[in-house]
């Protein structure tokens, strides 16, 4: 593990500086306060640390560690409750020092599997006067002093300042993922517009062409049988609006399934709903940042609806590969293909616009590779946490 400053204020804040990048490269909450806690442990050296985020019915919406491994933090059991020392954090929004946790009137114990702590410091993380979470750290690497704190004055003060900047970029990542869930709420809203219209219009085709053959029937049976077969086509096009619109309107399972495993679910459903052979491969990608993975899926969503439903595609095959420390997804199709740059100049953008923000704002890059006759090829780059 890489060791906190040693050198005095002055290398002190410069592994805040360290830190404080670190963190405003992240934008998603849960991405942020992992970078916090393991920014704070590696600070002040210490065994463990942890960060608190409460609820609103006495416990904590989130809480996060680090130098816990996974199997200590499973067999620790559920998440704490807001009690002892945790709430005395919240509630009074002081910074707390102790030479022993175990020893404070507070205190009312760990559950078995819990790692042992002495020395402990904690400290709000506040916007204002409202506390956003509680940053703890216990057992600083060090010799520490008879009956006293391994954990100085001075880390104090460099702790506060970390957690001052901390409360920011918390506040941003809020911020980003509320316009982000404002973003897919007006998607949403855009697609369900688009399936009314799109089903709607096919529907009464197919309500006129029922009617049609119900006419013909008697007078003309060879003529209503080419009109039944225009109504099973026009039944089968609604299906597949349908189908479509479910799997877009279908929130995405990232955050359960990661991104491999969301984006084979989603072709492998295309697949079924649509004639053309649609096939995925992941080839040695690793976990990405929730933003990162956020903008692979919706460029690869984009791009499969436009070989889907523009391009007349026969085949489509969707890859994601690892690209250094980041990953490359490849999505070609065989379809009708088109000039990119006679669509710039009509203004036309196939949703190329929204994948290349998309792209850069992670980071990354989109490049499109097509020609009339020739299918397209879209892909994303984007780098590494």
């Amino acid at each position: 593990m890489t060791k906190g400053p040693g050198g005095g204020t002055g290398a002190g804040l410069a592994w805040v500086s360290s830190a404080l990048l670190a963190m405003s490269r992240h934008l998603e909450v849960r991405d942020v306060l992992k970078t916090i806690v393991v920014s704070a442990r590696e600070l002040l050296d210490a065994e463990y640390s942890a960060l608190g985020v409460p609820d609103d019915h006495g416990g904590f919406a989130q809480f996060v560690v680090d130098g816990v491994s996974d199997e200590q933090w499973k067999a620790i059991g559920p998440l704490p409750r807001q009690h002892g020392i945790l709430a005395a954090m919240l509630k009074d929004a002081t910074p707390q020092r102790l030479a022993d946790v175990r020893r404070d009137p507070r205190f009312e114990g760990w559950p078995p599997e819990h790692p042992d702590m002495s020395d402990f410091i904690g400290l709000p993380i506040a916007d204002g006067e409202e506390v956003l979470g509680a940053l703890f750290l216990a057992n600083k690497r060090c010799a520490k002093p008879e009956g006293g704190c391994g954990f100085t004055a001075e880390d104090e003060e460099l702790l506060a300042i970390l957690a001052q900047h901390a409360a920011i970029a918390l506040t941003n990542a809020r911020l980003y993922e509320r316009s982000r869930e404002l973003t897919i709420a007006g998607e949403r809203a855009r697609l369900a517009h688009e399936l009314h219209d799109a089903v709607s219009q096919k529907l009464f085709s197919l309500r006129l062409t029922a009617q049609a053959v119900a006419a013909l029937v008697d007078r003309d049976p060879v003529r209503a049988k080419e009109e039944l077969h225009q109504v099973t086509a026009l039944a089968a096009e609604a299906a597949d609006e349908l189908r479509s619109a479910v799997v877009e309107l279908r929130p995405a399972a990232l955050d359960e399934d990661g991104l491999v495993a969301t984006l084979r679910t989603q072709v492998q459903v295309l697949d079924r709903a649509h004639t053309a052979r649609v096939t995925f491969e992941a080839l040695g990608v690793r976990a990405l940042p929730a933003a990162q993975e956020e903008a692979l899926l919706r460029v690869a969503q984009e791009a499969l609806h436009n070989a889907l439903r523009h391009a007349d595609a026969r085949r489509v095959d969707v890859t994601l590969s690892r690209h250094g420390q980041g990953a490359l997804l490849r999505v070609s199709d065989d379809g009708g293909g088109f000039d990119p740059s006679a669509v710039r100049r009509a203004g036309r953008h196939l949703g190329l616009v929204s994948m290349r923000d998309r792209a850069s704002g992670v980071g990354g890059g989109l490049a499109v590779e097509s020609a009339p006759g020739k299918g397209t090829v879209i892909e994303m780059e984007v780098p590494g946490g």
